[in-house]
């Protein structure tokens, strides 16, 4: 007998709607996340939140602040804290490389999005550069010049 697929509807992914919006994106780095029990059924039933987070290096470490995952409804005494600190599990050259820009000056660690990659929960963290508010309305400018191109395309006639 075949093995049965795995069920694509329960892959969740968190976004951080205010990262792309508030930051130009440059070099993404996919890291692993240290997390309890309860923190790994709660982000699987999508009750998490990285919209203010954001990522120091420390001690030669990465941490997440701010990241919320909510209490498991199912859980006992043993249950994690919402807000508690987290640490970000990459490379040693990946640490050394963000560490350098952060030290440089003008860029943050943002998270972008936190997603299974088959049992794990890996967390997508970007650097990037605050965009100023001209910038902002230049990439509306453009999103509504793309949708009115696109929606013109449909419609037309074949």
């Amino acid at each position: 007998m075949a093995a049965k697929k795995k069920d694509s509807e329960r892959f969740s992914e968190i976004r951080s709607s205010k990262a792309l919006r508030d930051y130009s994106i440059g070099e993404r780095f996919e890291a692993g996340i240290q997390l309890r029990g309860t923190e790994v059924k709660s982000i699987r039933a999508g009750k998490a939140q990285i919209n203010d987070a954001f990522a120091r290096v420390e001690k030669g470490e990465v941490w997440l602040h701010n990241a919320h995952i909510e209490q498991y409804a199912f859980g006992n005494i043993h249950n994690h804290d919402a807000k508690r600190i987290r640490k970000l599990l990459l490379h040693r050259r990946h640490i050394d490389k963000i560490q350098r820009a952060l030290e440089a000056g003008g860029q943050v660690l943002v998270p972008l999005r936190m997603y299974f990659k088959e049992a794990l929960v890996k967390v997508e963290v970007g650097l990037g550069t605050g965009k100023k508010l001209f910038d902002r309305r230049d990439d509306l400018k453009l999103k509504a010049v793309q949708r009115e191109m696109s929606q013109a395309l449909k419609e037309r006639p074949r």
